[in-house]
């Protein structure tokens, strides 16, 4: 399989911080990768060296085999990227800011006309004459995708692109980049579980300027050590929930209705024990099942704390 991104003992000082130490990566070519970490982690220092506007202490990382470092515009000119806040020119409208930019990057005339039509389709901008300064937050992000887009680049890089958006502007945005999977490679940097879960194939989790684990959304859920259990009971979730809470295997509960969610540390124990314990309290027993963990549930266990 082709690679996008190739990085190698990256390392980043900041006079006495080292935001990257040692990163070690690879981005399948076609991929929708998510870069995930906590604010801090030194995701936004890698794609700014990434896209050539810092440069890195140790270390190297080279885009389509080529060194970033001494990239030319010819590399540059496979690759879009939207930065974690966008700026623009207020007085344009969407349409004028996408040709714009496909001028800076010398698309022919003929090709432009054609790429804006679609991107702004692909945006839900089309027909939209006001100015970008009126825009709200998720229009611009979609406008910030779209624009990253107008180069037709081999790769985009996307700083934390839903960051500070509605559930509305989030989903819009999260269906534009999940339209490019297979046609273009997506590098995708968030603190947002979700979203990772959402669009992405394989996932990078960095924390305190290190790579911890880089593996596909299936395979990192599968490493969970910890399993969900639910339990549902006709009446008394809430003496279930009591009950389960005092138990040696159990490491948190989450009671919804009738059902108790909980994370088990011992599954064999709480298959054995959940039966007995439900009828000693005279409950009745609906359903009891197993939960695949989820992507939050192993990032707590990798980075020892939530985002």
């Amino acid at each position: 399989m082709s690679t996008a991104i190739e990085i190698d003992g990256l390392t980043k000082v900041y006079k006495d911080v080292r935001a990257l130490d040692g990163v070690d990566l690879i981005v399948p070519e076609g991929s929708v990768f998510g870069f995930l970490g906590p604010n801090g982690a030194g995701k936004t220092t890698a794609l700014r060296i990434l896209t050539g506007m810092a440069r890195p202490t140790e270390g190297s990382a080279r885009v389509f085999g080529h060194d970033v470092v001494h990239a030319t515009n010819d590399v540059r000119s496979l690759v879009g990227y939207l930065p974690d806040v966008p700026a623009y020119y207020p007085w344009m409208t969407a349409e004028e800011y996408l040709r714009f930019a496909g001028r800076l990057f010398g698309v022919p005339r003929e090709v432009l006309d054609e790429r804006v039509t679609s991107l702004l389709d692909m945006a839900g901008l089309a027909g939209v004459k006001q100015r970008v300064g009126g825009f709200s937050r998720g229009m611009k992000q979609r406008l910030g995708v779209a624009q990253a887009l107008i180069n037709a680049p081999r790769l985009l890089m996307l700083d934390e692109p839903t960051s500070a958006l509605d559930p509305m502007g989030r989903k819009d945005v999260l269906d534009m980049i999940a339209a490019l999977r297979g046609r273009t490679t997506v590098f995708f940097s968030t603190h947002i579980l979700t979203d990772v879960e959402r669009v992405c194939d394989t996932v990078a989790i960095l924390d305190h300027g290190r790579v911890v684990r880089q593996a596909s959304i299936g395979e990192i859920k599968r490493e969970g050590h910890a399993t969900r259990l639910l339990i549902e009971v006709e009446e008394g979730a809430e003496l279930l929930e009591q009950a389960l809470a005092g138990q040696a295997w159990v490491r948190e509960c989450v009671r919804n209705g009738q059902a108790v969610r909980c994370v088990i540390e011992d599954v064999a124990a709480a298959r054995r024990a959940v039966p007995a314990l439900v009828a000693r309290l005279d409950l009745a027993l609906v359903r009891m099942m197993d939960e695949e963990p989820t992507l939050e549930d192993v990032f707590v266990q990798l980075v020892g704390r939530g985002v």
